[in-house]
């Protein structure tokens, strides 16, 4: 896993319409989020966001590939952006927002299933 410094200055560039937008270095590949949010990952310079049911279909039905981690391991909830996605930031940061809307509703679900702490 690696990014080079060309890439992710042209996806930082291509998303910069995208609130509060920060890079973190992660395993040899970088994160993506908009504030607190990790909606994104680049991995050997390619660009994968995060899906749920509400979006997923927009990867598969573009035939995309999901992120695999692991050989023969792939990681559903991230998919390849289409390259023509890519090259249109306005597009790109649509289907960004969207990604970020699935992360919200995944950290939303974490916080209610964490049990109350007592006194």
């Amino acid at each position: 896993m690696s990014v080079s410094d060309n890439y992710r200055t042209y996806v930082v560039d291509q998303l910069g319409a995208l609130p509060a937008l920060s890079t973190r270095r992660m395993f040899g590949g970088l994160g993506l989020y908009s504030g607190e949010w990790f909606f994104a990952l680049i991995d050997d310079d390619v660009l994968f966001f995060k899906v749920d049911d509400a979006n997923r279909d927009d990867y598969t039905s573009r035939g995309m590939k999901a992120f695999m981690p692991f050989p023969g391991q792939p990681s559903l909830g991230y998919f390849q952006v289409p390259e023509d996605v890519i090259e249109e930031a306005e597009e790109l940061t649509r289907w960004a927002r969207r990604s970020v809307e699935v992360a919200q509703r995944a950290g939303l679900k974490k916080k209610r299933k964490t049990p109350a702490r007592k006194k």
